[in-house]
């Protein structure tokens, strides 16, 4: 059994409540549900963590090294700024899919950019809360192909 680490970063909390023309109405609580649906039915332990601070996700990032098999993050606004989460990332050498609801290449300029995609094996944005479930699909089937076996 294949297990994952998902990781929702700041202000993802909020979703349900905050700009909804934006993110939509589903809130966290929501999409995590979908997502345990999802690892349910396809026979995958799943670890959700949300959090505001960038050092509790590079720290989360860091000890997955030796628990998880891949890891599904979305690292919210520290997509553009945090080069402490890449790094993480690319010293733990776990496979990664980078998710985001919104499209980040049809909004602000700043948002283009993502210090996380050189690192992740793909990217998954502007599909709402099934991005996340995308994301669990094209890392189970990286998983597969690589014939990686389980850290657990």
């Amino acid at each position: 059994m294949k297990h994952v680490l998902v990781l929702h970063g700041p202000n993802l909390n909020l979703l349900g409540r905050r700009e909804k023309a934006v993110y939509g109405t589903a809130s966290l609580k929501t999409i995590n549900a979908g997502i345990m649906k999802f690892a349910t039915k396809e026979r995958m332990q799943v670890e959700i963590r949300q959090s505001n601070l960038e050092g509790e996700l590079v720290s989360w990032i860091q000890e997955a090294n030796t628990k998880f098999d891949g890891i599904v993050i979305n690292p919210a606004g520290y997509t553009h700024t945090s080069v402490a989460i890449r790094d993480a990332i690319a010293a733990v050498d776990i496979p990664t899919v980078e998710v985001h609801l919104t499209n980040i290449y049809k909004r602000e300029e700043f948002r283009h950019h993502s210090y996380i995609a050189g690192v992740a094996i793909g990217q998954i944005s502007g599909f709402g809360p099934a991005g996340y479930v995308l994301g669990l699909r094209a890392l189970t089937e990286h998983l597969k192909s690589a014939r990686i076996p389980s850290a657990r």
